[in-house]
């Protein structure tokens, strides 16, 4: 039997009840997810691991989540970055999520419609 690898995804979000309900959906789906509450947080799982998606939310307390595009450039170039904020944003930082994101959501994020646009774009990688 051949398996398929499972997609892996981190979730950066400084929101507890978003991170819960967002890992359960994921997980349910099938992929392997992990969570960040913090940018730094998250900074260190980047070095301790390839993700093929990052959910990110531009808040995150201590740094914008469009701060971490450098470094997830750098250790992960191919991986899907998507964008999701219930917060209005200046132009500037609407700017440096729409250049480096590759999908840009309004919260509340609909879980089918989150699962229908990672199907869609990791389908699109493999």
């Amino acid at each position: 039997m051949i398996s398929q690898k499972k997609s892996s995804i981190l979730i950066i979000d400084d929101d507890l009840s978003i991170l819960r309900t967002l890992n359960r959906v994921l997980s349910k789906a099938g992929y392997v997810v992990e969570t960040a509450r913090t940018g730094n947080e998250a900074s260190g799982k980047f070095v301790e691991k390839r993700f093929d998606v990052a959910l990110i939310d531009i808040g995150l307390g201590e740094m914008e989540g469009t701060d971490l595009f450098p470094q997830m450039n750098k250790t992960a170039p191919n991986m899907l970055k998507i964008i999701f904020t219930g917060t209005p944003m200046n132009d500037e930082v609407l700017e440096k999520a729409r250049s480096g994101a590759d999908v840009f959501l309004l919260k509340p994020v609909k879980p089918e419609m989150l699962l229908e646009i990672l199907e869609e774009k990791l389908g699109k990688k493999s």
